[in-house]
Protein backbone atom coordinates (compact mmCIF):
# COMPACT_ATOMS: atom_id res chain seq x y z
CA UNK A 1 0.00 0.00 0.00
CA UNK A 2 1.35 3.53 -0.54
CA UNK A 3 2.10 6.17 1.86
CA UNK A 4 -0.50 9.14 1.43
CA UNK A 5 0.43 11.54 -0.97
CA UNK A 6 0.05 14.76 1.39
CA UNK A 7 1.38 17.37 -0.92
CA UNK A 8 -1.77 19.24 -1.91
CA UNK A 9 -2.49 19.38 1.62
CA UNK A 10 0.39 20.87 2.46
CA UNK A 11 -0.28 23.70 0.02
CA UNK A 12 -3.63 24.30 1.39
CA UNK A 13 -2.13 24.38 4.52
CA UNK A 14 0.30 27.14 3.38
CA UNK A 15 -2.47 29.67 1.87
CA UNK A 16 -1.66 31.85 5.33
CA UNK A 17 1.21 32.88 3.98
CA UNK A 18 -0.16 34.61 1.45
CA UNK A 19 -2.85 36.83 3.62
CA UNK A 20 -1.45 40.64 5.12
CA UNK A 21 -4.01 41.81 7.62
CA UNK A 22 -7.40 42.12 7.74
CA UNK A 23 -7.64 42.17 11.59
CA UNK A 24 -5.28 43.87 13.38
CA UNK A 25 -3.09 41.69 15.52
CA UNK A 26 -1.77 44.24 18.25
CA UNK A 27 1.07 45.91 19.20
CA UNK A 28 3.92 45.40 16.84
CA UNK A 29 6.85 43.16 18.16
CA UNK A 30 10.22 45.04 18.54
CA UNK A 31 13.38 44.60 16.19
CA UNK A 32 15.06 43.58 19.47
CA UNK A 33 12.71 40.65 20.20
CA UNK A 34 12.34 39.28 16.88
CA UNK A 35 16.75 39.17 17.02
CA UNK A 36 16.66 37.54 19.65
CA UNK A 37 13.76 34.63 18.48
CA UNK A 38 15.53 33.98 15.05
CA UNK A 39 18.41 31.95 17.33
CA UNK A 40 15.33 30.29 19.32
CA UNK A 41 13.71 29.15 16.24
CA UNK A 42 16.98 27.89 15.07
CA UNK A 43 17.53 25.53 17.78
CA UNK A 44 14.02 24.54 17.77
CA UNK A 45 14.46 23.19 13.87
CA UNK A 46 16.88 20.86 15.23
CA UNK A 47 15.43 19.77 18.48
CA UNK A 48 12.73 19.18 17.26
CA UNK A 49 13.83 16.89 14.17
CA UNK A 50 16.24 15.32 16.58
CA UNK A 51 13.54 14.12 19.21
CA UNK A 52 10.51 13.24 16.84
CA UNK A 53 12.90 11.29 14.49
CA UNK A 54 14.50 9.37 17.76
CA UNK A 55 10.80 8.73 18.80
CA UNK A 56 9.81 7.30 15.41
CA UNK A 57 12.73 5.32 15.12
CA UNK A 58 12.82 3.23 18.03
CA UNK A 59 10.20 0.97 17.91
CA UNK A 60 11.68 0.05 14.39
CA UNK A 61 14.85 -1.38 15.83
CA UNK A 62 12.87 -4.36 17.32
CA UNK A 63 15.10 -6.48 15.49
CA UNK A 64 18.10 -5.35 17.52
CA UNK A 65 15.61 -4.79 20.89
CA UNK A 66 13.66 -7.85 21.31
CA UNK A 67 11.53 -6.17 24.56
CA UNK A 68 10.04 -3.58 22.21
CA UNK A 69 8.95 -6.16 19.30
CA UNK A 70 4.64 -6.14 19.53
CA UNK A 71 3.17 -8.76 21.86
CA UNK A 72 6.01 -7.93 24.48
CA UNK A 73 5.11 -5.53 27.88
CA UNK A 74 7.20 -3.11 27.23
CA UNK A 75 6.02 -2.63 23.73
CA UNK A 76 2.30 -2.48 25.46
CA UNK A 77 3.29 -0.39 27.56
CA UNK A 78 5.20 2.17 25.84
CA UNK A 79 2.46 2.27 22.78
CA UNK A 80 -0.49 3.15 25.87
CA UNK A 81 1.77 6.21 27.01
CA UNK A 82 2.25 7.37 23.45
CA UNK A 83 -1.55 6.89 23.26
CA UNK A 84 -2.19 8.67 26.03
CA UNK A 85 0.56 11.72 24.67
CA UNK A 86 -2.05 11.49 21.36
CA UNK A 87 -5.32 11.76 22.70
CA UNK A 88 -4.51 14.79 24.65
CA UNK A 89 -2.82 16.42 22.13
CA UNK A 90 -6.03 16.01 20.27
CA UNK A 91 -8.60 17.08 22.87
CA UNK A 92 -6.36 19.63 25.05
CA UNK A 93 -4.11 21.00 22.51
CA UNK A 94 -5.66 21.20 18.98
CA UNK A 95 -9.45 21.22 19.77
CA UNK A 96 -9.30 24.42 22.10
CA UNK A 97 -6.70 26.30 19.55
CA UNK A 98 -9.22 25.36 16.51
CA UNK A 99 -12.50 26.93 18.98
CA UNK A 100 -10.22 29.69 19.41
CA UNK A 101 -9.54 30.85 16.05
CA UNK A 102 -12.97 29.54 14.49
CA UNK A 103 -14.80 31.80 17.44
CA UNK A 104 -12.46 34.77 16.98
CA UNK A 105 -13.98 38.56 17.27
CA UNK A 106 -11.58 38.75 13.62
CA UNK A 107 -13.89 36.72 12.06
CA UNK A 108 -17.97 37.96 11.12
CA UNK A 109 -20.32 36.27 13.61
CA UNK A 110 -22.28 34.63 11.15
CA UNK A 111 -21.37 31.64 10.87
CA UNK A 112 -18.38 31.49 12.94
CA UNK A 113 -19.86 32.16 16.53
CA UNK A 114 -22.95 31.15 15.73
CA UNK A 115 -22.43 27.68 15.65
CA UNK A 116 -19.97 25.23 17.19
CA UNK A 117 -17.89 24.72 13.54
CA UNK A 118 -14.46 23.54 15.47
CA UNK A 119 -16.21 20.58 17.28
CA UNK A 120 -18.85 20.10 14.17
CA UNK A 121 -15.73 19.88 11.99
CA UNK A 122 -13.98 17.32 14.13
CA UNK A 123 -16.94 14.77 14.61
CA UNK A 124 -17.15 14.65 10.92
CA UNK A 125 -13.51 14.48 10.71
CA UNK A 126 -13.52 11.38 13.07
CA UNK A 127 -16.79 9.96 11.17
CA UNK A 128 -14.49 10.04 7.96
CA UNK A 129 -11.54 8.53 9.53
CA UNK A 130 -14.00 5.52 10.23
CA UNK A 131 -15.42 5.29 6.78
CA UNK A 132 -11.96 5.35 5.29
CA UNK A 133 -10.38 3.22 7.73
CA UNK A 134 -13.48 0.61 7.25
CA UNK A 135 -13.39 0.84 3.31
CA UNK A 136 -9.63 0.90 2.99
CA UNK A 137 -9.12 -2.42 5.29
CA UNK A 138 -12.24 -3.95 3.67
CA UNK A 139 -10.68 -3.22 0.12
CA UNK A 140 -7.02 -4.54 0.83
CA UNK A 141 -9.04 -7.49 2.41
CA UNK A 142 -10.47 -8.33 -0.90
CA UNK A 143 -7.75 -8.04 -2.67
CA UNK A 144 -5.78 -10.22 -0.83
CA UNK A 145 -8.16 -12.87 -0.59
CA UNK A 146 -6.46 -16.12 -1.49
CA UNK A 147 -2.66 -14.87 -1.37
CA UNK A 148 -2.15 -16.64 2.20
CA UNK A 149 -4.40 -20.11 2.79
CA UNK A 150 -5.79 -20.84 6.16
CA UNK A 151 -3.21 -23.76 7.12
CA UNK A 152 -0.29 -20.99 7.02
CA UNK A 153 -2.28 -19.06 9.66
CA UNK A 154 -1.36 -18.95 13.15
CA UNK A 155 -2.57 -16.06 15.48
CA UNK A 156 0.56 -14.76 17.61
CA UNK A 157 0.16 -13.94 21.38
CA UNK A 158 0.10 -9.66 19.85
CA UNK A 159 -3.08 -10.65 18.86
CA UNK A 160 -1.50 -9.96 14.92
CA UNK A 161 -2.10 -12.76 12.29
CA UNK A 162 1.34 -14.19 11.19
CA UNK A 163 2.79 -17.24 8.72
CA UNK A 164 4.60 -20.01 10.98
CA UNK A 165 8.04 -19.24 10.86
CA UNK A 166 8.78 -23.19 9.56
CA UNK A 167 6.11 -22.96 6.57
CA UNK A 168 7.68 -19.21 5.89
CA UNK A 169 10.97 -20.58 5.20
CA UNK A 170 9.67 -22.92 2.69
CA UNK A 171 7.58 -21.01 0.97
CA UNK A 172 7.23 -16.99 1.48
CA UNK A 173 11.21 -16.59 2.71
CA UNK A 174 12.24 -15.35 5.76
CA UNK A 175 9.69 -13.71 8.08
CA UNK A 176 11.88 -14.61 11.40
CA UNK A 177 8.45 -14.93 13.92
CA UNK A 178 6.99 -11.89 13.09
CA UNK A 179 4.19 -10.51 10.60
CA UNK A 180 5.39 -12.05 6.89
CA UNK A 181 4.10 -9.02 4.17
CA UNK A 182 0.76 -9.13 2.96
CA UNK A 183 0.12 -11.75 6.01
CA UNK A 184 -3.90 -11.54 6.97
CA UNK A 185 -6.65 -9.16 7.59
CA UNK A 186 -5.04 -7.71 10.86
CA UNK A 187 -1.84 -6.79 9.08
CA UNK A 188 -3.56 -5.00 6.39
CA UNK A 189 -5.70 -3.08 9.14
CA UNK A 190 -2.24 -2.09 10.75
CA UNK A 191 -1.01 -0.38 7.33
CA UNK A 192 -4.34 1.22 6.90
CA UNK A 193 -4.07 2.62 10.63
CA UNK A 194 -0.54 3.62 10.47
CA UNK A 195 -0.51 5.59 7.41
CA UNK A 196 -4.11 7.28 8.78
CA UNK A 197 -2.49 8.24 11.99
CA UNK A 198 0.33 9.95 10.31
CA UNK A 199 -2.27 12.04 8.29
CA UNK A 200 -3.62 13.51 11.34
CA UNK A 201 -0.22 14.07 13.25
CA UNK A 202 1.47 15.68 10.07
CA UNK A 203 -1.87 18.60 9.22
CA UNK A 204 -1.04 18.91 13.15
CA UNK A 205 2.56 19.08 13.11
CA UNK A 206 2.83 21.21 10.02
CA UNK A 207 0.60 23.89 11.53
CA UNK A 208 1.91 24.47 14.77
CA UNK A 209 5.55 24.67 13.23
CA UNK A 210 4.48 27.61 10.25
CA UNK A 211 2.97 29.28 14.26
CA UNK A 212 6.15 28.74 16.02
CA UNK A 213 8.33 29.68 12.87
CA UNK A 214 5.97 33.04 12.66
CA UNK A 215 5.89 34.65 16.21
CA UNK A 216 8.50 36.94 17.36
CA UNK A 217 7.81 36.65 20.61
CA UNK A 218 10.72 34.69 22.56
CA UNK A 219 8.33 34.23 26.00
CA UNK A 220 6.24 32.41 23.70
CA UNK A 221 8.26 30.22 21.70
CA UNK A 222 10.56 28.88 24.61
CA UNK A 223 7.46 26.79 26.74
CA UNK A 224 6.16 25.91 22.88
CA UNK A 225 9.45 24.36 21.96
CA UNK A 226 9.57 22.03 25.13
CA UNK A 227 6.12 20.91 24.47
CA UNK A 228 6.41 20.22 20.70
CA UNK A 229 9.58 17.97 21.70
CA UNK A 230 7.56 16.53 24.07
CA UNK A 231 4.69 15.35 22.22
CA UNK A 232 6.74 14.73 19.01
CA UNK A 233 9.39 12.13 20.51
CA UNK A 234 5.76 10.28 22.05
CA UNK A 235 3.67 10.81 19.56
CA UNK A 236 7.11 9.28 16.92
CA UNK A 237 6.64 6.26 19.44
CA UNK A 238 3.12 5.95 18.96
CA UNK A 239 3.02 6.17 15.23
CA UNK A 240 6.31 3.65 14.93
CA UNK A 241 4.72 1.18 17.52
CA UNK A 242 2.08 1.23 14.34
CA UNK A 243 4.42 0.75 12.01
CA UNK A 244 6.31 -1.80 13.35
CA UNK A 245 2.92 -3.77 13.71
CA UNK A 246 2.00 -3.36 10.12
CA UNK A 247 5.69 -4.51 9.13
CA UNK A 248 5.95 -2.36 6.29
CA UNK A 249 9.18 -2.73 3.69
CA UNK A 250 11.74 -0.73 4.40
CA UNK A 251 11.42 2.13 1.71
CA UNK A 252 7.78 2.84 3.45
CA UNK A 253 9.49 3.03 7.00
CA UNK A 254 11.84 5.15 5.94
CA UNK A 255 9.10 7.09 3.90
CA UNK A 256 7.08 7.44 7.00
CA UNK A 257 9.76 8.57 9.63
CA UNK A 258 10.91 10.88 7.30
CA UNK A 259 7.71 12.52 6.64
CA UNK A 260 6.43 12.66 10.07
CA UNK A 261 10.18 13.96 11.35
CA UNK A 262 10.60 16.70 8.76
CA UNK A 263 7.16 18.25 8.81
CA UNK A 264 7.58 20.52 11.96
CA UNK A 265 11.04 21.48 11.21
CA UNK A 266 9.46 22.64 7.50
CA UNK A 267 7.07 24.32 9.15
CA UNK A 268 8.99 26.28 10.87
CA UNK A 269 11.46 27.07 8.52
CA UNK A 270 8.09 28.72 6.36
CA UNK A 271 7.14 30.62 9.70
CA UNK A 272 10.19 32.31 9.56
CA UNK A 273 10.40 32.99 6.10
CA UNK A 274 6.82 34.80 6.13
CA UNK A 275 7.40 36.04 9.96
CA UNK A 276 7.19 39.57 8.70
CA UNK A 277 4.39 39.37 6.87
CA UNK A 278 2.37 36.62 8.32
CA UNK A 279 -0.61 37.67 9.94
CA UNK A 280 -2.11 35.38 12.73
CA UNK A 281 -5.47 37.01 12.88
CA UNK A 282 -6.27 37.81 9.04
CA UNK A 283 -9.75 36.13 8.62
CA UNK A 284 -7.93 33.70 5.59
CA UNK A 285 -5.37 32.70 8.66
CA UNK A 286 -7.64 32.06 11.24
CA UNK A 287 -10.19 30.07 8.94
CA UNK A 288 -7.78 28.12 7.19
CA UNK A 289 -6.06 26.87 11.25
CA UNK A 290 -9.21 26.06 12.70
CA UNK A 291 -10.51 23.90 9.98
CA UNK A 292 -7.19 22.11 9.71
CA UNK A 293 -6.61 21.91 13.46
CA UNK A 294 -10.23 20.44 13.64
CA UNK A 295 -9.68 17.92 11.04
CA UNK A 296 -6.50 16.86 13.13
CA UNK A 297 -8.33 16.89 16.07
CA UNK A 298 -11.08 14.36 15.22
CA UNK A 299 -8.39 12.12 13.48
CA UNK A 300 -6.11 12.02 16.57
CA UNK A 301 -9.03 11.70 18.68
CA UNK A 302 -10.83 9.01 17.21
CA UNK A 303 -7.03 7.09 16.07
CA UNK A 304 -6.41 7.46 19.81
CA UNK A 305 -9.30 5.99 21.08
CA UNK A 306 -10.48 3.01 18.09
CA UNK A 307 -7.84 2.11 16.66
CA UNK A 308 -4.58 2.50 19.59
CA UNK A 309 -6.13 2.26 22.89
CA UNK A 310 -8.95 -0.37 22.13
CA UNK A 311 -7.32 -2.88 19.79
CA UNK A 312 -4.44 -2.99 22.51
CA UNK A 313 -6.52 -3.09 25.81
CA UNK A 314 -9.01 -5.88 24.58
CA UNK A 315 -6.10 -7.93 23.08
CA UNK A 316 -5.97 -11.38 24.85
CA UNK A 317 -3.25 -10.77 26.16
CA UNK A 318 -3.74 -7.79 27.66
CA UNK A 319 -6.71 -9.19 29.36
CA UNK A 320 -5.56 -12.21 30.45
CA UNK A 321 -2.74 -10.06 32.68
CA UNK A 322 -3.67 -8.34 35.75
CA UNK A 323 -0.60 -6.74 36.70
CA UNK A 324 0.05 -5.60 32.28
CA UNK A 325 -3.31 -4.32 32.54
CA UNK A 326 -3.01 -2.34 35.37
CA UNK A 327 0.54 -0.96 34.32
CA UNK A 328 -0.78 0.25 30.63
CA UNK A 329 -3.88 1.99 32.45
CA UNK A 330 -1.37 3.92 34.55
CA UNK A 331 0.81 4.52 31.07
CA UNK A 332 -2.40 5.89 30.07
CA UNK A 333 -2.90 8.45 32.26
CA UNK A 334 0.03 9.34 32.97
CA UNK A 335 0.74 9.92 29.40
CA UNK A 336 -2.44 11.85 29.05
CA UNK A 337 -1.80 13.75 32.21
CA UNK A 338 1.43 15.00 31.64
CA UNK A 339 0.73 16.28 28.13
CA UNK A 340 -2.28 17.98 29.95
CA UNK A 341 -0.20 19.69 32.13
CA UNK A 342 2.08 21.40 29.44
CA UNK A 343 -1.06 22.99 28.32
CA UNK A 344 -0.48 25.28 30.67
CA UNK A 345 2.54 27.16 28.98
CA UNK A 346 1.92 25.98 25.48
Amino acid sequence: MRIINLSFLLQILLLPTLTRGGCESGQAIQDAERSRAIPIKLIAIFSILITGAFGVTIPTLSNFLPALRPGRKLFFTIKAFASGVILATGFIHILPEAFASLTSPCLSPTPWRSFPLASFIAMLSAIATLMVDTIATAYFSRSHDGAVTDEEKVVGMDGCTSLAELHTHATHGHAHGIVAEGGGEDLIRHRVVAQVLELGIVVHSMIIGISLGASDNPSIIKPLVIAICFHQFFEGMGLGGCTVQAQFKLRSIVTIILFFSLTTPIGIAVGIGISSVYNKNSPTALIVEGVMDSIAAGILIYMALVDLLAADFMNPKVQNNGKLQLLINVCLLLGAGLMSVLAKWA
